[in-house]
């Protein structure tokens, strides 16, 4: 396995200087860590800085966007990108979630400020500040009309906010500890959540009220995600028949990420079980890549794709094991075939 290379955050500012300089490490598995720094050496007349690197590390390639570096002894490289932009006065701690409206104009972001705020993606200008939450807001997300922002906060709440004019349109009560994850069903009619006290619940947004606990784990639920199952899964049938208010949950899978290291799947409308996966530590975050193949990270830096049709390791096959050492998983997002973008981002 490469040794992963770490480099100073804000790397692209401090090597804009003369004399700036910048701190970078390579990690390789069972050996101490290297240290190094790179050096700005002057500006070229293109506006790109002339670099240079201590320690063995070398710089391969640099420019306005961008450093490459590799450190030759572990036989290690890396890219890496610098931001676009940077938006530095929305909030003042932490980011602990965001999230962008489909159609890309729109951001939501929570922070340990305590506050949650919509804003310009473009210019990073506010647009609105979404006030009600008692404590810290957990996860937020923009429903697919980009219009509507769903909220879980540590007050064990659930809210639905406005994006027009900040008013919260609906408070869903019912947890009994902090909501840490939230999915939405389909156009947004049912959403569900994960929380502190072990539950999933499924929502009617149209009467603010709690169409069931979809799994009592026992454990703090970190991550939710809900995906179009493959046909090819069986999902099991309901016991009862299903409220005429859930909308959307048919053929779904509910993907449940727990802290005591168990990734389980059940059917969303059905209830049933689909499998339960043990992974080598408490999972923060999961999501679908598609009707059968899914992600999902664990506290100690561990990404698992799992294929849910596979008989093997209790109902499931571990495809890849990407490990990451000292790095904490907190959310990824990735690209479906089809183009749209999905991320997880849980605290």
């Amino acid at each position: 396995m490469a040794a992963p290379l770490r480099i100073q955050s804000d790397w692209a500012q401090a090597l804009r200087k003369d004399e700036g300089e910048a701190w970078l490490s390579c990690h390789p598995p069972g050996k101490p860590t290297l240290y190094g720094s790179l050096t700005c050496q002057g500006i070229g007349l293109d506006g790109i800085p002339e670099v240079t690197a201590s320690e063995g590390f070398i710089v391969n390639e640099i420019n306005k966007k961008s450093i490459h570096i590799s450190c030759p002894e572990e036989n290690a490289s890396s890219k890496f990108l610098a931001p676009y932009t940077t938006f530095s006065r929305i909030h003042s701690k932490s980011i602990t979630c965001l999230d962008i409206s489909s159609g890309g104009g729109l951001g939501v972001s929570s922070s340990a400020d305590g506050s949650m705020k919509i804003w310009q993606a473009s210019n990073g200008e506010l647009r609105r500040v979404l006030e009600g939450h008692v404590f810290d807001v957990n996860c937020c997300r923009f429903f697919p009309s980009g219009l509507v922002v769903l909220s879980g906060g540590m007050d064990a709440q659930l809210k639905i906010w406005s994006a027009e004019d900040a008013s919260c349109v609906v408070t869903f009560k019912g947890h009994k500890g902090g909501i840490l994850d939230t999915a939405i069903v389909d156009r947004g009619r049912n959403v569900v959540s994960g929380s502190r006290d072990g539950t999933a619940r499924l929502w009617d947004c149209g009467r603010s009220a709690c169409l069931g606990v979809i799994a009592d784990c026992g454990s703090s639920i970190n991550g939710v995600a809900v995906g179009a199952a493959d046909n090819s899964i069986n999902l099991g049938s309901p016991e009862q028949m299903p409220s005429e208010r859930e909308v959307g949950t048919e053929s779904k899978m509910l993907l449940l990420a727990r802290e005591d290291k168990k990734l389980q799947c059940l059917g969303l409308q059905s209830r049933q079980p689909v499998f339960l996966f043990v992974g080598s530590d408490a999972f923060n975050c999961c999501t679908f890549l598609s009707g059968f193949l899914l992600l999902a990270g664990t506290q100690d830096g561990n990404i698992y794709q799992l294929d849910v049709r596979s008989p093997r390791f209790s109902g499931l096959s571990c495809l890849i094991v990407l490990i990451i050492p000292g790095i904490i998983l907190k959310g990824f997002q990735y690209k479906s075939s089809t183009g749209q973008e999905h991320r997880f981002c849980p605290c």
